[in-house]
C-alpha cells in the first residue's frame, strides 16, 4: 500500500479520482483503523492511543477515508506502520482460535475469533490495494504489478482492442 504513494505529489496522494472520493492517502488512513480494530481492540489489545477520528466519532462520517490538510503523509504512513507492527505482535502472540469481539458489529453478532479477523484484514487490505492500483493508474498510469508488462504503445493497443470488443455491444 505504501508503495502506491511513492513518486507522486502530495496533491495526487490526496485527490479524489472517482465519485466516491477514493484517494490513495485515504486508503492508507482507512487501513490504520482496520489493523487496529480487528487485530488489536477486538482481541483485547487496543492501541496505546485512540485514533482522532475514532475519538470524535467522525469515522462514521467517512473521516477515515481522506486526510485532512493538517494530517501529513508522514503522520498517516507512520500510523499505518505502527498499526501493522501492533498487528504483527498480535499475530506472533495469539492463537487463531483466540476469542474476539468486534465493538462496532451488531449486538449478538460481535463474537468471532482472531483467525477469522486475520482473514478479514487480509481481505480488506487486498481489496483496498486493488483500489489503490486503479487510483494510481488514473494518476500516472502506474497500476499494478504488471504495469511494465507492455510499453506505452503496447498498452494503448491493448486498450483499443478491449474498447473495440466493448463497442460490439454498444446500443445505437
Amino acid at each position: 500500500m505504501l508503495a502506491k504513494l511513492d513518486g507522486i505529489s502530495e496533491y495526487d496522494r490526496r485527490r479524489p479520482l472517482v465519485p466516491s472520493g477514493t484517494n490513495l492517502l485515504g486508503l492508507v488512513k482507512h487501513l490504520v483503523g482496520i489493523e487496529y480494530v480487528y487485530l488489536g481492540t477486538s482481541v483485547g489489545r487496543p492501541p496505546a492511543d485512540v485514533l482522532p477520528w475514532e475519538a470524535d466519532g467522525s469515522v462514521w462520517q467517512g473521516a477515515d477515508m481522506w486526510a485532512k490538510p493538517e494530517e501529513s503523509t508522514e503522520y498517516i504512513t507512520g500510523l499505518y506502520r505502527e498499526a501493522c507492527a501492533h498487528s504483527d505482535r498480535s499475530i506472533a502472540e495469539l492463537d487463531l482460535d483466540h476469542p474476539a469481539e468486534v465493538p462496532h458489529w451488531a449486538e449478538g453478532e460481535r463474537g468471532t475469533t482472531f483467525g477469522a479477523l486475520l482473514v478479514r484484514v487480509v481481505d480488506e487490505t487486498a481489496h483496498h490495494a486493488g483500489h489503490a492500483d486503479i487510483v494510481r493508474e488514473l494518476i500516472d498510469g502506474q497500476g499494478g504489478r504488471d504495469a511494465d508488462m507492455l510499453d506505452e504503445a503496447g498498452w494503448s493497443d491493448f486498450y483499443a482492442k478491449i474498447q473495440r470488443a466493448a463497442e460490439t455491444f454498444r446500443q445505437s
